[in-house]
């Protein structure tokens, strides 16, 4: 089962692109607690997306695709904009209080394997969550 729906990067897009996840989400034995993860998890790399891959340009093309395979789910985010700068996508330590860096880290929680993929234009993260817990 595959899915795929483009979006532009205007925040407003955000809820619908929650519930397409959401419902997609529902078809497979996660607990409540899991899904919601993976939503916010997706929802926070747009929101990473918009602010710094597309510096908050709201008008610039977001896709998403959401498969399932045999073993896991696999969600993929595609930007188009900025690279991020190395070492951007380290998450900092989740007790050191200051803003910034969770959204990383959060990510990281809720799915078993993120891949960033640095395409010649954008970049493309991976975000992928077993079945079998």
């Amino acid at each position: 089962m595959k899915k795929q729906i483009e979006f532009s990067s205007h925040t407003g897009n955000l809820a619908l692109m929650r519930n397409c996840v959401r419902n997609f989400l529902e078809k497979f034995p996660f607990s409540e607690r899991q899904r919601t993860l993976m939503v916010l998890g997706v929802d926070e790399a747009c929101t990473n997306i918009i602010r710094h891959a597309y510096h908050l340009r709201d008008d610039q093309l977001i896709s998403l695709s959401l498969e399932s395979k045999n073993d896991c789910v696999c969600l993929r985010l595609r930007d188009y904009g900025a690279k991020p700068k190395l070492g951007a996508m380290d998450s900092r330590p989740s007790d050191l209080i200051k803003p910034g860096g969770l959204g990383l880290h959060l990510i990281r929680n809720a799915f078993d394997q993120v891949d960033y993929i640095l395409r010649r234009r954008g970049t493309e993260l991976v975000l992928t969550k077993n079945l079998a817990q």
